[in-house]
Order: C-alpha cells, then structure tokens, then sequence
C-alpha cells in the first residue's frame, strides 16, 4: 500500500509522510520524512531530494528555507521533497549506509534486497514514481569543496538542459548518467532529474545554500509551478569534460587559486612543500579551464586529487568573470 498519495492531502500546507525503512540492530525504528504541499491548482509533481549521501548537509537547509518561502502560495502542482534519503548514513555522519554501500549506486532498489537496495526501493516507489521532474541536492565528498553547479545530461533530455538552465548558476557540467544512480533510473522511467552540486560534505556553506533555494524557486517557475521568471546569469558556461589535476609529491598542500577561477595551460595552481627537505613541487594546469572544485586538505599524498577543472564550451575568462559576480551577488548582504 503507497503512503504518500497527494490526491488525498489537505491543499496549502506541508503533510509530514514518514516512509518507514529498515531498522537498526536493536530494533531502532528508522524513518525516511517525506513532506508533501499541494494546490488547488492542477500542475506537475517535482521532488526534492538531499542527503542522499548522509555526510551532505547544504540540501537539508536549503529545503527548510524552500518550505518556509512565502512565494509557494502560488503553488500550482505538487512538491515532494526529502530533506534526508540517507537516515542511516545521516545519523554516523558518514556518506554510506551501514552496509558500507554507496546509495547513489543501488537504484532503482530492490524490497528483497540489501538494505541500500531496499532504502533506494522505497524513495523510489514513495516519492519518485509519483514525479513528474526531480532536483537531487549534493555537495562534494569530505574533505573537498565544489563550486556551486549543475549536472545534467544535456545530449539527449532537453527537459533537463532547460531545467539546468532555469537553475541559474552560472557553471553546469554537461554529465553522463552513471548506473545504479537516482537520476538514471528516474531518466529510465521518462522523469528528468537535475543534480546540484556544492560546498562540501559535514559542512554549511552559505553561498551555497542561498544559491539552491533560489534555484528551486527558478526551476518552478520554469515548469509553471510558480508564478515569475527565473533569475538566470546573462552569460551560463557548458562543460563537456572535466579532470583532476593530482599531487605529484606528499606534504603540505599551499594553494594560489580561488575556486571558480579561470586557469590556463601550465598555470602555477599551488605548492606543494616537503617536510623533510623543506623544498616546494610546484603543482601546474596540465590544460586549460575553470576550478570547479577542488581538497581542503592541508596535507596530502602522491597521487591525491587536488584540483577539478572543468573544460567549458568557448573557454575564455568571462567565464570565471560571472563566477564572480554570482558569489558577491548572493554574499552576506542577500536576503534568505
């Protein structure tokens, strides 16, 4: 029997569905919250979903300032959204479930199966199934930061590239869907799902969480869920590749770039200073591109990933430019 059906829910509020999930040892009872508004208004239904890794914070406040935004009385449609997928991982502070599974790898999920195949089954039938369009909130992993972007496959959905688009931040990576994840196997079942990526993981970022309500917000009004035009940069950058520029040598990691920035080929990105001879590996852009994100580690390893640079469709530095812009634009000053 479903548990979420929208149809029957009183119209202008918030309806808290908790979708029980397997427990822990002990008998611990663990719930997944799903809280659902309607209109009276007939529209499409979007989900939102965060913490699909249980160590990503930003996207359960960006959802609790989304359900409190005063422009949801024009709602037309129906929004489902789960401020936390991951309740296992969420409570160790850790990405993975118990069973040491990656949940973003395990959809569409399976009621016979492990116990992330059997999480992944229920937000799947609960809350997926139902939609019409779905947002998947992430950040970086620990220990990294992303600059605020989109994923998207822009090939073949064009109901995702406009939804990308309407998002409004000014960097989306033109991304390929991965098996097992949540926005293959929505994409499988003809719901096209946007990724946003941003800040890091056991962490807070305020730029980040202001830049994902305000691009819900835009998204609906895209899809004429909300009343308004989106808010979108003049000048949005495309990437069609992406990699990682990694340490060559172990100790202290001094970086010399902003994250955003525009870099070119063989560019000084950071230093990297050896304890034991005090002598600096200089760390250079093998191309030419713009640091999407990049480790806060101070001390790294031979081998560590260390910088993300993306390579955008006619790369040139307006690029970085209106990265900028959008990080002094949604600064202390802007309204939440």
């Amino acid at each position: 029997m479903s548990l979420i059906e929208p149809s029957s829910l009183a119209p202008g509020q918030w309806h808290n569905i908790p979708l029980p999930l397997p427990g822990a040892p002990g008998g611990s009872e663990a719930i997944m919250h799903a809280f659902v508004r309607r209109s009276r208004k007939p529209g499409p239904t979007l989900f939102i979903t965060a913490a699909m890794h249980g160590d990503e914070l930003n996207g359960l406040e960006i959802i609790r300032r989304f359900m409190r935004s005063r422009k949801l009385s024009s709602l037309m449609g129906t929004v489902i959204v789960v401020p936390v997928v991951n309740v296992h991982g969420f409570g160790m502070g850790s990405r993975y479930l118990p069973d040491r599974r990656d949940l973003n790898r395990v959809f569409p999920g399976s009621a016979k199966g492990s116990l992330a195949a059997r999480v992944a089954e229920v937000l799947m039938q609960e809350v997926v199934m139902k939609s019409d369009y779905g947002i998947d909130l992430h950040t970086a992993a620990i220990h990294r930061f992303n600059v605020p972007q989109i994923r998207a496959n822009l090939d073949t959905d064009e109901t995702a590239e406009g939804m990308a688009n309407a998002f409004g931040v000014p960097l989306i990576l033109n991304s390929e869907l991965r098996d097992g994840s949540l926005r293959q196997a929505a994409g499988d079942n003809g719901i096209p799902v946007i990724v946003y990526e941003a800040g890091e993981a056991l962490r807070l970022d305020e730029i980040s969480i202001r830049a994902g309500k305000r691009g819900i917000t835009n998204v609906m009004m895209h899809l004429g869920m909300l009343r308004g035009m989106p808010k979108v940069p003049a000048d949005q950058a495309v990437a069609d590749s992406s990699y990682w520029e990694r340490a060559q040598d172990s100790g202290v990691f001094h970086v010399l770039v902003k994250p955003g920035t525009y870099i070119k080929k063989n560019q000084l990105l950071a230093r990297i200073i050896g304890p034991s001879t005090m002598q600096a590996t200089e760390v250079r852009a093998t191309r030419a591109g713009i640091i999407v994100g990049f480790t806060q580690l101070a001390m790294v390893y031979e081998g560590d990933a260390l910088f993300h640079i993306a390579r955008y469709r006619g790369m040139h530095e307006d690029v970085a430019n209106q990265v900028e812009q959008f990080h002094e634009e949604l600064g202390p000053e802007y309204g939440t």
